[in-house]
């Protein structure tokens, strides 16, 4: 991953693409097919549900939408985990740089809820 941003948009694009460009390159498996694609999923899912949340209706409608993401980027973080431990990837460093961010990222959101829940 490259510098970090401050620009939480920014930051869920650059990791979104991190795991698209991941995904790709993993080696041919059926369970790199499986969790490939389930990491795809998950792993792209909270940059575009951030760009709804920004246009939420209401206090609870941007909650709502903040917890969406934090659900896909848990979700993201055991996928890699789970890929990390059985060895699917092509290089070590880059499922560890995924780890780290997703981790990241997942304070970022717990930490936003709470503060939009204060409000």
């Amino acid at each position: 991953m490259k510098e970090k941003k401050f620009d939480l948009e920014e930051r869920l694009i650059d990791f979104a693409v991190a795991i698209v460009l991941f995904v790709e390159s993993l080696p041919w498996s059926r369970t790199s097919v499986h969790l490939g694609g389930q990491i795809l999923r998950s792993g792209t899912s909270p940059s575009l549900n951030y760009g709804e949340a920004k246009s939420g209706e209401s206090k609870n409608d941007f909650i709502h939408k903040m917890k969406v993401c934090l659900k896909e980027l848990r979700e993201s973080y055991n996928c890699l985990r789970i890929m990390h431990r059985a060895k699917i990837y092509k290089t070590e460093k880059d499922v560890l740089d995924l780890i780290q961010e997703c981790n990241e990222l997942i304070s970022i959101f717990i930490k936003s809820i709470v503060t939009a829940n204060r409000k």
